[in-house]
């Protein structure tokens, strides 16, 4: 079984940078460009303002670490 990965992030950011070259099958979620997105990630994440915000069959990681 394949992982179903999504990255919340901002295209500027260099961590998001980071965790979509770590994870080029990922689909990305720019939350600057949908105001609905960045309150879904909002949701996702305990009200956290950080990005990347990495959701993995359900699991939620916030941050992005070499290893993730």
């Amino acid at each position: 079984m394949s992982d179903t990965i999504t990255i919340y992030g901002k295209s500027t950011c260099p961590h998001t940078k980071r965790a979509l070259d770590a994870h080029p099958e990922a689909a990305f979620v720019d939350v600057l460009l949908d105001p609905a997105k960045l309150d879904e990630m909002l949701e996702l994440n305990g009200g956290q303002r950080r990005v990347p915000t990495i959701v993995r069959n359900g699991e939620v990681e916030v941050g992005f670490n070499r290893g993730s």
